[in-house]
């Protein structure tokens, strides 16, 4: 019975951590559209996935990065909301999240406290910088980047809070059907509530 009761448990986290993905997607403005979530793993290390449709943009403003930020942090917030603790399946969000903060702030100025720096070099890979600046510069970016990720993690909950039972739908209709659609979440819990049509419905 044990080994099916940590099945089970896993299983039901793994619920909720996509369905705060889903919700928190669902909810922010510039966050790109949900087209499928699941509790269906790929991969060994992996837990379930949500699939988005990208827009095709190659300018991202502030907002929007900062959006994208906080629909990668809903997997974890939606485990300390409703659980009270937090597991490791947030690894590739949180590999996510940090690599867009460390951009906003050392490639692309987004920064006041920084400025308009930037220590990426064109010559090597995407997000790599060479370090052109003293430890105390490495200090205040730091600082700096853990006070966007707070920003947007404590949005996010804030967020994942007012609409707490959309958790409880989302979650329990991914226990019982595996995986849902853009078209499922429109009948959980409505349209979008934004005036533009998503690039999903413009697809």
């Amino acid at each position: 019975n044990c080994p099916y009761q940590a099945f089970a448990r896993s299983r039901k986290i793994v619920a909720f951590h996509e369905a705060g993905h889903a919700v928190a997607g669902w909810f922010l403005e510039h966050a790109d559209p949900l087209v499928k979530d699941s509790i269906v793993p790929r991969g060994i290390a992996a837990l379930g996935y949500a699939q988005y449709l990208p827009k095709e943009q190659f300018l991202y403003q502030t907002e929007q990065l900062m959006d994208e930020m906080c629909m990668a942090f809903g997997g974890r917030a939606a485990e300390e909301i409703v659980f009270g603790k937090i597991s490791t399946g947030a690894l590739s969000d949180l590999e996510r999240i940090t690599k867009m903060a460390y951009s906003m702030v050392t490639i692309y100025g987004m920064n006041k406290e920084i400025g308009n720096m930037s220590y990426y070099d064109s010559k090597q890979a995407d997000y790599a910088f060479q370090k052109p600046y003293s430890d105390a510069t490495a200090e205040k970016i730091a600082k700096e980047v853990g006070a966007i990720i707070d920003t947007a993690y404590n949005r996010t909950k804030d967020l994942l809070v007012q609409h707490r039972q959309y958790l409880d739908v989302i979650a329990k209709e991914l226990l019982e059907k595996e995986i849902l659609f853009q078209s499922d979440l429109e009948r959980l819990i409505g349209k979008r509530p934004f005036d533009k049509p998503t690039t999903y419905e413009q697809f």
